[in-house]
């Protein structure tokens, strides 16, 4: 208990000019946002999250925040953290000034972000609500899995950690969030796209059309990033090793081919795989002077970064989230955002659309609503699962009627 009772310490330092701001942005996103506030409404009334404490590692920014009240309001107490890069200063003041417990800085480093994580973990939560598998990973470690109700997961990255690393190690159901055709197509294919290609242009200030971008990965971000950087006129092609969705991305009208082929080409790599090293040393040393390197998945390890400053002569910031590494043989790489998700970590960060994030939160809620009240009866497998079917109709007919009621 000691780290969360040091963290708690260290929240009544926050300043309340950041709440206020806080308050008014989180404001502005909350009356967009019908979905959840119809789940607000819902919860307020049964109540589904009374004594529980849910325990939250997600990136902390405006629309979180609407998450969270919105699982307050169903009774829940919340104890959370941001990830490493992601966290808004100010929406982090305004939820602990709303009574929940949030614990994380956007300037913390990785080995704070991991200290964020232990001090929830350390509040004991009954019920989690995970990005990237790391608080199933370590109540895992901890062996203190008996405690956990259950939870949910929000990645792909956080998946597939559940289905390899962490298989047959947690005995309690986490819904996989990413595995809902819904989000994949409403928040990975067209919001990641969107927030990728607005991202770019915002923090390099760079044209799109005629520029030569490699996306590394054809899953449903890839698919994104990839239809969104080409109907803005960029020149586009896709890196991936899976036959089917290479098959598909040439269908698609890209040209296809290994990274390590594609590298020269390249002016632009963007990596969308949820997977550690796909862009290492072989492929810095085939691109051209000035290509930029930059990541929208999960875990800022995509990129191998300690390969490219090892082999640097010298590195230095240019402008925020913008690294200048100069190379032996006299050309320079552009990393963006030092190698994790740009369009959430990147300057003035916007992440996904708010349409797109009141979908997938009502994703989040209703699996955690299930969670609480299923997992006790026992009619919830253990391990990492699918969104239950009903829950994804549910919010389709919900979108949809959102969707025609806007015409």
């Amino acid at each position: 208990m000691f780290i969360y009772e040091r963290m708690l310490g260290m929240i009544e330092t926050q300043n309340t000019a950041d709440a206020a701001s806080g308050a008014r942005r989180v404001e502005w996103i909350r009356s967009r946002m019908p979905l959840l506030a119809q789940a607000r409404e819902d919860f307020a009334r049964t109540r589904p999250f009374a004594g529980h404490r849910i325990g939250m590692s997600l990136h902390v920014e405006p629309k979180t925040a609407v998450l969270v009240e919105t699982l307050a309001a169903g009774g829940a107490e919340i104890v959370g953290t941001g990830n490493h890069g992601s966290t808004q200063d100010d929406v982090v003041a305004y939820l602990n000034q709303s009574g929940m417990t949030i614990f994380g800085r956007r300037d913390d480093d990785l080995q704070q972000h991991h200290a964020n994580v232990a001090a929830v973990l350390d509040a004991e939560p009954s019920i989690l609500l995970d990005n990237g598998g790391d608080l199933v990973a370590g109540v895992v470690s901890r062996g203190a899995t008996d405690s956990i109700l259950g939870g949910t997961e929000e990645t792909t990255s956080g998946g597939d950690r559940l289905r390899t690393e962490l298989a047959g190690q947690v005995p309690f159901p986490v819904i996989v969030i990413n595995d809902s055709l819904l989000k994949q197509i409403g928040e990975n294919k067209h919001a990641v796209g969107q927030s990728v290609a607005e991202s770019f242009m915002r923090i390099t200030n760079l044209m799109v059309p005629g520029t030569r971008f490699v996306v590394v990965g054809y899953g449903w971000c890839g698919r994104g990033v990839a239809h969104y950087l080409r109907s803005l006129g960029g020149k586009v092609a896709v890196a991936e090793i899976d036959e089917l969705k290479a098959f598909e991305a040439a269908l698609d009208g890209f040209r296809v081919s290994s990274v390590l082929d594609l590298a020269s080409w390249a002016d632009v790599i963007i990596t969308a795989t949820g997977r550690p090293g796909v862009v290492g040393a072989d492929v810095f040393e085939r691109m051209h002077d000035g290509a930029i390197l930059a990541n929208c998945g999960h875990f800022p390890w995509e990129i191998d970064v300690p390969a490219l400053l090892a082999s640097a002569t010298s590195s230095r910031a240019v402008d925020e989230a913008i690294d200048r590494i100069e190379l032996p043989d006299g050309r320079h790489l552009v990393l963006l955002a030092q190698g994790r998700m740009f369009n959430l970590a990147g300057r003035s960060p916007k992440g996904n659309s708010i349409q797109s994030m009141d979908l997938g939160f009502l994703l989040q809620v209703l699996s955690l609503e299930r969670v609480a009240l299923e997992a006790p009866r026992g009619t919830l497998a253990p391990g990492a699962q699918p969104v239950p079917e009903d829950i994804e109709r549910l919010i389709a007919r919900r979108m949809l009627s959102a969707m025609s009621a806007s015409e």
